[in-house]
C-alpha cells in the first residue's frame, strides 16, 4: 500500500521496511515464476519440450544393458562380415590335408566360410560387450565422459581376455587394447 501523501512542508514518511519473507517467496517460494528458457533467445536451434515417452526412450538408451547389447549385436555382425571376407582370401579353406591335390568344392568352401563367419562372430560380439559394459562401469563410477574411460575400459578387457593365456599374454593385451582404445577414441573425438 501506498503511504498517505503528505502536506507541501512536513517531511515524507520512511518507506515500509522491507520483508524479506516476501521477497523470498517471490525469489523461490510458492510465488516464483518459472522461466521461460527459449533456446532462439541464446542464438541455439529452438526445439520443443521432450515428451516423456522421448526422456524414457533416451534413458533406455543411455543405461549400461541397452549398450551392451548393442554392441554385441554390432561385433557380431562385424566379425561375421571379417570372418567371411578373411574365409574368402584364404587358399586353405576347403583344403583337406589327406588329399593336397583334390580341389575342394564350393559346397566346401561355402561351409568352411561359415564356420569361420560364425566362429569370429561370436568373439567379436563377446569383446564387444565385455568393452561396452566395462566402459559404462567405469563411466559410472567416475562421473566423467572422456577419453580415460575407453582406455581403462580397453585395459581391463585386453587384460581379461589375455589373462586365460598368462600374466604376461594379459599385460600385453591390458596395454594393446588401451592403446588400440585411445587410438580409436582420439579418431573419433
Amino acid at each position: 500500500a501506498a503511504p498517505p501523501p503528505s502536506a507541501p512542508g512536513e517531511p515524507a514518511p520512511p518507506p515500509p521496511p522491507l520483508q524479506y519473507s516476501v521477497l523470498l517467496q517471490h525469489l523461490v517460494g510458492d510465488k516464483r515464476q518459472p522461466r521461460v528458457w527459449d533456446p532462439a533467445t541464446l542464438g541455439g536451434i529452438p526445439c520443443p519440450p521432450k515428451s516423456e515417452e522421448q526422456k524414457m526412450v533416451e534413458r533406455v538408451m543411455e543405461s549400461c544393458p541397452f549398450k551392451a547389447a548393442l554392441a554385441c549385436v554390432g561385433g557380431f555382425v562385424l566379425g561375421g562380415a571379417f570372418g567371411i571376407f578373411t574365409a574368402g582370401i584364404d587358399t586353405n579353406v576347403g583344403f583337406d590335408p589327406k588329399d593336397p591335390y583334390r580341389t575342394p568344392t564350393a559346397k566346401e568352401v561355402l561351409k568352411d566360410m561359415g564356420q569361420r563367419g560364425i566362429s569370429y562372430a561370436k568373439n567379436f560380439a563377446i569383446v564387444g560387450a565385455m568393452f561396452s559394459c566395462t566402459e559404462c562401469v567405469v563411466e559410472s563410477y567416475r562421473g566423467k565422459s572422456d577419453w580415460k574411460n575407453s582406455v581403462i575400459s580397453g585395459c581391463i578387457t585386453g587384460g581379461a581376455i589375455g589373462f586365460r593365456a598368462g600374466l604376461k599374454a594379459g599385460v600385453i593385451g591390458c596395454g594393446g587394447f588401451a592403446a588400440f582404445s585411445a587410438a580409436v577414441d582420439y579418431y573419433l573425438r
